[in-house]
């Protein structure tokens, strides 16, 4: 019954925001408590959001002041020489703004946290997107793919629980032992993102009427009117400002790279010397709150109605029973093909477990029933970080960054997901053959 609830639950939320029924926040909050009433969890749900929200309580207080720190740099005009430089360097042609988003994005995700790649990634280049009339989703999809393949590195989050089910006393296993086995799929794997982002560059090309040879002075001129500010934003700008606040913006990577002070804390320090320091009257300061209030609320909605979604299946148990389900649906005669099986159903899964609960919950299992079949557990875990939380982390309802990346770009959710998730499964099921075509996972 718990397990039949929680599928219903993730189905429903799926369907609801993909289909635009209603909005997603609305969906996030009213199905899990809904189901959790027809569970019998009724005086209990009270207890299970609090749980929730209180999981998500400072990385919803990281998002609203990280937007409201980066919307003031916008302002202040920080990133627009770099948008110059970038289309300087490719102009207006939208393949190579897709490709460069690509690589930016991979350089940007080396510290291995969503929330910061999609920080210092999405401001800038959806400056540029917009002034070259290009499809947000289409930089949303790209920064997702490539944040998500690299979401593999051995010091992010997700290969260091897997390294942690893998390890004993006396035979530890890190992170990188595991992740050195299948390095060259993984490569593989950046290299289709990149021919993803050429090709959605094509398509940018198309709808746009780009030609290389005949527009290219007319799309420049476009960016030139795009890019033209009205007096009140010249007003705004703080040009003096300038390495001022490139100092501010590498000093709290940095920080949130190393891990020093707390993610929510560091921006709430940053967005405040960011707006005394270009805007000394308060007035100013008041006018520029109310001017990004809206967007940083509305991210905070969503991201809290997805606490709701965590708390309620998470402690209510239809999490766990899930994963018995999982474990149960496969064959006993094709334990020896386990890495396979987990390979292919590890993207899809992203939408239905937490990493938490797949690792600490899902995995272990599956290893030992691997193991019982002669195979090696290992091949399991590293068919698993091939798209578990890996490519499937930032179209997940599951992870907060998700959000984040989603109301940067100021796109859909429900959108996101329809045009990301065959691009991410199809990633994962490429790198999941190369795998097994070198002996990277062995059957």
């Amino acid at each position: 019954m718990l397990a039949f609830l929680g599928f219903i639950t993730i189905a429903c939320v799926m369907a609801l925001i993909m289909t635009k029924k209603v909005a997603p926040v609305v969906a996030l909050i009213m199905v899990p408590v809904i189901t959790a009433i027809i569970g019998g969890f009724g005086p209990n749900v009270g207890r299970f959001v609090a749980s929730g929200i209180g999981s998500i309580a400072p990385t919803g207080v990281m998002f609203i002041f990280a937007i409201l720190f980066f919307s003031i740099l916008t302002d202040a005009g920080t990133f627009r020489p770099l948008i110059k430089a970038t289309v300087q360097f490719g102009g207006s042609d939208p393949v190579k703004i897709t490709v460069g988003t690509a690589i930016f994005t991979f350089l940007a995700h080396l510290d291995g946290a969503g929330a910061t790649t999609f920080l210092v990634v999405v401001p800038p280049m959806l400056i540029l997107y917009n002034a070259v009339g290009m499809k947000p989703t289409t930089l949303a999809t790209i920064v997702a793919l490539g944040a998500g393949t690299m979401n593999a590195v051995p010091w992010s989050a997700v290969p260091l629980r897997a390294a942690t089910i893998l390890s004993a006393p006396g035979n530890e296993i890190t992170s990188a032992e595991i992740i050195s086995g299948i390095l060259l799929p993984l490569g593989c794997g950046l290299l289709l993102v990149v021919a993803i982002a050429y090709y959605l560059g094509l398509r940018e090309r198309k709808a746009l009427g780009y030609s290389p040879d005949s527009t290219a002075a007319l799309q420049m001129e476009k960016i030139d009117a795009v890019m033209a500010l009205s007096e009140e934003q010249e007003k705004l700008l703080r040009p003096k400002m300038l390495p001022i606040n490139v100092l501010m913006i590498v000093t709290t990577v940095v920080i949130l790279m190393a891990g020093w002070i707390p993610a929510h804390i560091t921006f709430m320090v940053a967005f405040s010397v960011a707006l005394v320091s270009n805007y000394p009257e308060v007035a100013t300061q008041r006018a520029r709150i109310d001017a990004h209030a809206k967007a940083a609320l509305m991210m905070a909605t969503v991201l809290f109605g997805a606490a709701v979604l965590i708390g309620i299946t998470r402690e209510s148990g239809m999490i766990q029973a899930m994963t018995l389900v999982v474990v149960d649906m496969i064959p006993t005669a094709m334990g020896q093909y386990l890495p396979v099986i987990v390979g292919v159903l590890a993207m899809p899964l992203s939408l239905v477990f937490d990493p938490d609960s797949f690792y600490f919950g899902v995995l272990p299992v599956l290893v030992q029933t691997a193991e019982s079949f002669g195979v090696d557990g290992i091949n399991v875990v590293r068919a698993a970080l091939l798209g578990q939380m890996t490519t499937g982390f930032p179209v997940s309802p599951l992870t907060p960054s998700t959000f984040l990346l989603v109301g940067l770009a100021g796109v859909d959710f429900g959108e996101h997901q329809k045009k990301t998730i065959p691009f991410a499964f199809m990633v994962t099921i490429f790198m999941l053959i190369v795998s097994l075509a070198t002996g990277a996972i062995r059957i």
